[in-house]
């Protein structure tokens, strides 16, 4: 799987997920805006301690305010390291001053499936309202994604047929010079021709290689390059009849808007890298098994109250003539 970006920090401070017991004598309720300094202190070391926080870490209680939760008080506790700006998280306090707990909420109100937009793109397999969608968040110069697209199909076709359908959305990494250029040429066939798109994305990954043109500057390898992938949607296109003109302007254009939308939409979900799978909103990071995508569409057909199909009996298929010459 490839990153899109790379993070690195200090330590990461741990999230608590349980109850944490503050053992001491019993002492008087402070106000509601203040915590004593013998308390503030029992507060700290216990963070430090489930936290196995660095000494560089500065911990301090800063407010306290009564909670929506019965029995208790919010404090918002912040940490600092290394002169960065603190971090705040909300932590409540027994009204007793004896227990410590972090308690979050999550909106589970919406439909996984929903989560993820399939508007606007070719589906592959499957009919409108196959009771499973994969959204595949795709780099067509990914190397792992061009091993899980050729992993992918047929097997979901020869064993799910129409009970599952494919969409690819475009998250080209920075990484790979013409990953943007693909995008945007076959974002423009796939607005006349959706057959025509996938036959484009079949090409591209299996000939990625080819593509990649070597030349004496790597502004010449990647100008070439993008004549080749221009060529190859081109050709496509004549192929599936579409407007070529329109289909022309529309690569020269090399308007990225809708591929910008679409990295932005990938971002809000959480991927930063390729590929990323979304089965009915579920999130699989990565190239992984087959055996595992088909453990997962199985779960996904049971609670649609669908039963899965036996496995299909493990068929080749030959490689895709898209792109010519």
């Amino acid at each position: 799987m490839e990153n899109r970006f790379r993070t690195f920090g200090c330590a990461t401070l741990l999230l608590f997920s349980a109850v944490l017991a503050v053992e001491g004598c019993h002492a008087q309720k402070p106000s509601s805006t203040t915590v004593s300094p013998a308390l503030a202190r029992r507060i700290e070391i216990m963070i430090r301690s489930k936290a196995n926080l660095p000494a560089a870490y500065d911990v301090r209680v800063t407010d306290r305010k009564p909670s929506k939760i019965n029995g208790y008080d919010d404090v918002t506790i912040a940490f600092a390291t290394d002169g960065q700006p603190p971090r705040s998280m909300t932590f409540l306090l027994s009204n007793d001053e004896k227990t410590l707990a972090q308690f979050n909420t999550f909106d589970i109100s919406k439909d996984p499936k929903t989560l993820v937009s399939d508007v606007g793109r070719p589906a592959r397999n499957g009919v409108e309202k196959a009771p499973v969608t994969i959204v595949v968040f795709d780099d067509l110069q990914c190397p792992f994604c061009a091993r899980m697209h050729t992993q992918l199909f047929p097997a979901i076709t020869n064993r799910y047929g129409n009970k599952v359908r494919v969409i690819y959305k475009d998250f080209p990494l920075s990484q790979h010079p013409w990953a943007m250029r693909a995008a945007v040429d076959t974002s423009c066939l796939a607005a006349q021709n959706g057959a025509g798109y996938w036959e484009s994305v079949d090409y591209i990954h299996a000939h990625a290689g080819e593509i990649s043109v070597q030349a004496d500057t790597p502004e010449k390898s990647l100008a070439q390059s993008k004549q080749r992938l221009d060529k190859v949607v081109h050709d496509e296109g004549v192929r599936q009849k579409v407007d070529a003109v329109k289909l022309d302007a529309c690569i020269a254009k090399q308007d990225e808007s809708s591929v910008q939308a679409s990295i932005h939409e990938a971002e809000v979900l959480g991927v930063d890298a390729t590929p990323i799978l979304f089965i009915n909103g579920e999130k699989i990071n990565g190239l992984v098994p087959v055996e595992f995508l088909d453990r997962e569409i199985d779960r996904a057909l049971v609670i649609e109250g669908v039963t899965p199909p036996p496995p299909a009996a493990p068929t080749t298929t030959a490689p895709s003539t898209a792109g010519g010459n």
